[in-house]
């Protein structure tokens, strides 16, 4: 199957989703987290749907979609962190959305591993 447009993509809709969600609960943490962990979290959340658009539109150019693909999986990463870091200092302490969110991010991560090997072996699917 080839792909129309990013939002064909599972990870695109995975990660936008995520982000979404990761955005508005970020908004209920403690003020002393708000405005710095909090901001970080924002924006490695919505970098790992930025960076699956920005790579879409190079795909054209394997390397090209590639390398934006695995800065997509490095922003997974460190969204990863990130929400470790907030649930370690107890500023998000929800167990149960925490470990929702790891489970998801680590199955997003899998997805765009399996998602770069298929393009480097040459498959748009």
């Amino acid at each position: 199957m080839a792909f129309q447009t990013y939002e064909d993509l599972e990870i695109y809709r995975l990660s936008h989703d995520l982000a979404i969600e990761i955005h508005k609960v970020s908004l209920g943490l403690p003020k002393f987290e708000l405005y710095e962990e909090g901001s970080q979290l924002r924006r490695s959340a919505k970098a790992i749907p930025v960076n699956i658009v920005e790579g879409f539109g190079r795909r054209r150019y394997k390397n090209e979609f590639i390398r934006f693909l695995t800065y997509a999986l490095a922003s997974c990463d460190e969204t990863k962190e990130h929400l470790k870091i907030l649930y370690e200092t107890a500023a998000f302490n929800d167990n149960d959305i925490f470990d929702s969110f790891i489970l998801r991010y680590e199955e997003l991560g899998r997805k765009i591993q399996n998602f770069i090997k298929a393009v480097e072996s040459g498959h748009r699917s």
